[in-house]
């Protein structure tokens, strides 16, 4: 309805930057992160100045194939997620059915993944709502490790996060966005408005635990996908996807999912 309401220059101009989008994202895929708006113009047909007139400088035009690229990440994971909460699948192969979303939308566009996930691009800085679509991403992994029993090889861990929830209420709200149950304390029967301090107590816990997981989540799912996205695996006998499984299963069972 939007689109259809815009009058004709304003749908020019979103297709050229659309266009001036994809010519910059082929670029990458081809120079290895390197991208020069004068080689954008000159494909496109326009004139130095002229494409100045669509992004401001070079970081404009990065800022907005970051977004995008965070944006179609965790727009791949909300409807993964979705997917995965239908019918009674249990929460240990909703986590595979996540991770391996993670690493399909990864492997299906490798400059994009690695605009996001490798190597700054030389002289760039991130534009300062990064984090918050990066937590997008990782947002479904919560209300999974949420329902889990953190055992002792990542006790340091939880007790980490839960220190981290303490001094960030940022933190906080993002795990209560995705994993609400994780940080509702339920309340004591004399006085229904007063949670319970062993309750509250729990409450941190399941929160910590949500936050430990997705956090180690992303720690494995960034390393061995970027592996595989870098071409680190050519000439091994496994696939990605048996390796990645793998690791999943030994996280699952450093939190006690079902």
């Amino acid at each position: 309805m939007e689109r259809a309401q815009q009058g004709p220059r304003a749908r020019y101009r979103e297709q050229t930057r659309a266009e001036i989008k994809g010519v910059a994202l082929r670029q990458l895929a081809e120079g290895g992160g390197a991208l020069a708006l004068t080689r954008i113009a000159k494909e496109m047909g326009l004139s130095g100045p002229a494409l100045y007139r669509y992004f401001a400088n070079r970081d404009d035009l990065l800022n907005a194939l970051i977004r995008d690229a965070y944006g179609d990440a965790a727009t791949a994971m909300a409807r993964a997620a979705a997917r995965s909460a239908r019918g009674s699948r249990g929460v240990r192969a909703r986590l595979h059915d996540l991770a391996e979303a993670y690493r399909a939308w990864a492997v299906a566009e490798p400059h994009r993944y690695l605009l996001i996930q490798g190597a700054p691009v030389p002289g760039h800085v991130a534009p300062a709502d990064t984090l918050e679509r990066a937590r997008a991403v990782l947002g479904p992994f919560l209300p999974l490790f949420a329902t889990g029993s953190p055992g002792a090889a990542v006790a340091a861990t939880v007790d980490e996060m839960a220190a981290w929830l303490a001094a960030e209420k940022s933190v906080g709200a993002w795990v209560a966005r995705y994993a609400p149950e994780a940080t509702a304390a339920p309340r004591t029967a004399d006085a229904a408005d007063v949670p319970a301090p062993e309750a509250t107590a729990a409450g941190t816990d399941r929160a910590a635990s949500a936050l430990a997981g997705a956090v180690l989540a992303w720690a494995q799912l960034h390393g061995s996908v970027s592996l595989e996205v870098a071409g680190q695996f050519a000439g091994m006998a496994h696939r990605g996807s048996t390796l990645l499984g793998a690791q999943m299963e030994l996280l699952a069972d450093a939190f006690g999912l079902e």
